[in-house]
């Protein structure tokens, strides 16, 4: 091969600053730069892993309190989730108190068992927003099954002024029966079995 087949090519000189060289960089700029720099890697990794750590702790808590909830046998202290409330359409006046209730829960039908006491105003209230009224409550009558009563722990004795309705709605939105403790008419006890088929 000829030197013409090939032509040889000069190699060329890097391009000249020109501002010159560049001055070294201050060190407060320095530090300032890497200063963001840590920042930026600390938010980066620190902020997911806070977070993961977080959610597993609350992910642990939920586990623990749904399990305590499945294992407890009949009414516990305290007031049903909203959600509960809002599924069996038990709408607790405010007012309550020595609230306790119990969830169960099967192929066939799942059961919410609420036990409170309230005002006169507060049964009224929640008589209401049940969809009924205290003239549909008949004096005398326990509208909560023998099965309920037995799984609920209730005991509805004799010399109690007790009060009943069953208040029926169409699938799938649950049933009530409710019977009321008179006895005491400006502070009654209310008892309500809500079930709701699948």
């Amino acid at each position: 091969m000829t030197a013409a087949e090939h032509p040889v090519v000069p190699r060329q000189s890097p391009p000249p600053d020109e501002d010159g060289p560049r001055p070294p960089e201050e060190r407060r700029r320095t530090i300032r730069r890497r200063l963001i720099t840590a920042t930026i890697i600390v938010l980066l990794i620190g902020v997911p892993a806070g977070y993961l750590l977080i959610s597993a702790g609350q992910s642990r808590r939920s586990g623990q309190d749904k399990e305590a909830e499945a294992s407890a046998q009949g009414l516990r202290e305290g007031w049903p989730s909203r959600m509960q409330r809002r599924i069996f359409e038990v709408p607790i006046p405010g007012d309550a108190v020595q609230v306790e209730y119990y969830e169960t829960n099967n192929w066939k039908a799942s059961r919410l068992y609420a036990q409170f006491r309230t005002t006169s105003n507060g049964l009224d209230r929640f008589l209401t927003d049940v969809g009924t009224g205290r003239a549909a409550l008949k004096a005398g009558k326990v509208t909560v099954g023998e099965r309920d009563t037995k799984i609920a722990g209730w005991y509805f004795g004799d010399g109690v002024a007790w009060a009943g309705t069953k208040h029926t709605n169409k699938d799938p939105r649950p049933t009530q029966d409710i019977t009321v403790d008179m006895t005491d008419p400006m502070s009654p006890v209310v008892y309500v079995v809500s079930a709701a088929t699948p």
